[in-house]
């Protein structure tokens, strides 16, 4: 086996029929596998799933297991000498799935890599990045990273026309190396929701597999599958993430400063988009509420155990 495509669901049924397609029409020649996991959708995913795709594997795991829990119900099934993380929300074009086979075949030393990531409207997304180090956290907190030239964090003004070794590829599209998984071990579930793939690319590194972005053309990610469910409650756990991230791989002092750091990227948001609110700005309530919401529910975005990496 080539490829095992591993696709977590959370009730995103017409987004994951039209991913299937375009999977199932660009796999050429791959010898691949396709499971899905079901994570409790209560929107008919699965029995769409079981109705126009019989063929796949689907597990329903029958609650969320969350996107590191789900996805390793799939990789300790997964038998393809390459796997791929694949979100609901994208579409797969071209050869992207062979070529991306092809690179890692040449290129042993590498245990993951990400190809070229495109918008809904052909622009290309940041989908690979710097490790969220507290430099990186303050400049963003600060309003900095908005300006290209000084994004060394999400790379935003590199064009990625061009292959780089990176700290961090977006697990909407990411293949790994299985003899690379097996060494390092699997997802991580003490992350629920956000900073799993940060931490398993970090793994990957730390113990000296490549980790590359290659731009190899193309998937479309729209963004905001699953996620548009999750309102307010994303910045909460993207805070919870990272703060675990950091008290995972830095101790306690290193949590605590970082969720110190996140917590003045959200209530300095909350602050300033409650004073635009009141010139009656388009908009500006909402992102009012959305971060004063944000700030109430803070203190749940503390993780309260230590993270330990999930081994198969």
């Amino acid at each position: 086996m080539d490829l095992s495509i591993i696709i977590v669901n959370w009730n995103t049924r017409e987004l994951l029929r039209d991913c299937l397609n375009t999977v199932y029409k660009n796999l050429g020649s791959l010898k691949a596998k396709i499971l899905v996991v079901d994570n409790a959708s209560s929107d008919g995913s699965a029995e769409m799933i079981r109705r126009e795709f019989p063929d796949l594997d689907l597990t329903e795991t029958g609650k969320n297991l969350g996107f590191a829990g789900g996805n390793n119900v799939a990789l300790r099934k997964a038998t393809g000498r390459y796997v791929m993380l694949l979100n609901t929300d994208t579409l797969v074009h071209g050869t992207v799935l062979q070529d991306a086979v092809d690179w890692l075949d040449r290129h042993p030393q590498v245990g993951v890599i990400g190809p070229k990531v495109l918008n809904a409207d052909g622009t290309v997304q940041p989908s690979c990045s710097s490790f969220p180090s507290l430099k990186f956290l303050t400049l963003q907190a600060l309003g900095i990273t908005k300006i290209p030239s000084l994004d060394r964090y999400r790379m935003t003004g590199w064009d990625r026309a061009s292959e780089r070794r990176v700290d961090v590829i977006s697990g909407a599209a990411m293949f790994v190396r299985r003899s690379a998984m097996n060494e390092v071990g699997l997802l991580d579930e003490a992350f629920f929701f956000f900073g799993e793939e940060t931490d398993w690319c970090h793994r990957f590194s730390h113990a000296g597999w490549g980790v590359v972005f290659v731009p190899l053309p193309d998937i479309t990610h729209f963004g905001g599958g699953a996620v548009k469910q999750l309102n307010h409650r994303r910045d909460v756990m993207m805070t919870e993430g990272t703060t675990r991230l950091h008290r995972k791989h830095g101790g306690m002092v290193a949590g605590l400063a970082c969720f110190t750091v996140l917590s003045f990227h959200n209530i300095s948001r909350a602050c300033l988009w409650s004073l635009v609110s009141l010139t009656n700005r388009k908009g500006a309530r909402d992102r009012a509420r959305h971060f004063l919401s944000v700030v109430a529910d803070l203190p749940k975005a503390w993780p309260t155990l230590s993270a330990k990496g999930a081994k198969s």
